[in-house]
């Protein structure tokens, strides 16, 4: 959906400095230096969320594992703000997250080989049409290029209610070489404590939409 935009916001973000945005974008310059930029050590486990959304999941995340570190990338920017605005209010506050205004297609521009720990995927776009399945970011195109920039053992953690998508993920995970484990076709019917819903995944559910789930390990 396309966002009306918002003036403002380009002025408003500037004020949080964990925020790369797009008039102070991320780019090589932090590439391979990610736990250094935030300081933390570098053993630090790097986890990034590919299309953050409003913030509640990697917020929730961040303050339930102040070991970690966490980058959030949106290519909307004035969603990027709420997302912000979210991680800013958040108490106590948290040091282990940035958050990046960045095009998903633009990884290895600013991420090194072997530099990140995880990737999760919530909720992304279906793009349910045939002629566009490479777009989708479980495409074999996108899981090669993780593959790149994933540790040893790194992994992918993937959420959807489109079930289409899971069944197309699945089978691309599995044409990978990829090991897929804890499968889920309904997930809040199992009522995982562990589960860390998003905006969307919380307003879908409410209306009786299954969620789907796996965890995907890279070798």
């Amino acid at each position: 959906m396309r966002l009306r935009n918002k003036p403002w916001v380009s002025e408003a973000i500037a004020e949080y400095d964990f925020v790369y945005s797009k008039e102070r974008p991320a780019d090589e310059t932090q590439r391979g230096r990610w736990r250094e930029v935030m300081g933390v050590s570098p053993d630090t486990p790097l986890f990034v969320e590919l299309g953050t959304g409003k913030g509640d999941f990697i917020t929730r995340l961040a303050a339930g594992h102040p070991e970690a570190a966490f980058i959030g990338i949106e290519v909307q920017q004035v969603v990027l703000y709420s997302a912000a605005k979210k991680l800013k209010e958040a108490a106590p506050p948290l040091t282990n997250v940035r958050l990046l205004a960045f095009d998903i297609n633009d990884l290895e521009r600013i991420f090194a080989p072997g530099e990140v720990s995880g990737f999760f995927i919530n909720f992304c776009d279906p793009w349910p049409k045939a002629r566009h399945a490479k777009r989708r970011l479980t495409h074999r195109n996108f899981l090669s290029r993780y593959r790149k920039l994933l540790a040893a053992g790194g992994k992918l953690s993937f959420k959807t209610d489109n079930r289409p998508l899971f069944d197309f993920s699945l089978e691309e995970f599995r044409a990978a070489g990829l090991r897929v484990e804890d499968i889920s076709y309904d997930l809040h019917r199992e009522n995982r404590p562990d589960n860390i819903e998003t905006e969307y995944e919380r307003k879908f559910s409410r209306f009786g939409e299954k969620i789907n789930r796996c965890e995907v390990y890279f070798p």
